[in-house]
């Protein structure tokens, strides 16, 4: 249940709002900020936030009824960073820390969410409920996307400006940005001007002939 999304609304502070789906429930966490280069995006700054958050990812999870605790929101900040650390190890083909593992491992341990169904069939999240069991939910997705087949396919997008990563869930596995409404658009203008400029170029097919 926890795969299931429509998307992430981004708004950049430069361009235009897109969709991003990160592919897992973890890697949503991701996109509230994280440590070093990425602590300029924090959006984690009370617990409303965290609680706001809560019904953008894939959970859907109504905010009025998440509660809260500044322990809680400053346990989220916490497994957020080590998330991002494991992601940025696995990437660079290093060993996972120690300190890190932990931490997910702990957050995973308590309860989590619980579903329920109701009377149409459909598949929901008991509420009300607080941000430890929403952690506890998002830790064990980490655990399952680290330890099962999907690990290979977590990737970083193929912009050179973007440090957005993802787990490509698609059949061929061939997935580059991510999102082709942003960085893949942005990608293909880039291609289409280097073309151009070839062309044009003295050496080109119609700058030899000017």
């Amino acid at each position: 249940m926890t795969r299931k999304t429509t998307g992430l609304p981004m708004r950049p502070r430069s361009g235009s709002p897109y969709v991003f789906d990160p592919g897992a429930l973890c890697l949503e966490l991701l996109v509230t900020g994280g440590p070093g280069e990425y602590a300029v995006h924090e959006s984690l700054h009370r617990p409303r936030d965290l609680a706001d958050w809560c019904a953008l990812l894939r959970l859907r999870l109504d905010p009025e009824l998440v509660t809260v605790s500044e322990a809680e929101l400053a346990a989220a900040r916490t497994l957020r960073d080590a998330l991002w650390r494991m992601v940025l190890a696995h990437l660079g083909d290093r060993p996972l820390a120690p300190e890190d593992v932990a931490e997910v491992n702990r957050a995973a341990a308590r309860a989590p969410l619980a579903p329920r169904m109701g009377t149409d069939r459909e598949c929901a999240w008991a509420l009300p409920a607080d941000a430890t069991a929403v952690l506890s939910t998002i830790a064990r997705d980490a655990v399952e996307l680290f330890t099962g087949p999907l690990a290979d396919r977590i990737r970083e997008c193929g912009s050179h400006d973007c440090r957005l990563v993802f787990v490509d869930v698609s059949r061929p596995g061939r997935r580059r940005w991510c999102s082709m409404e942003r960085c893949g658009n942005r990608q293909k203008v880039r291609a289409l001007r280097a073309r151009g400029e070839d062309r044009l170029s003295p050496g080109g097919p119609e700058g030899r002939y000017r």
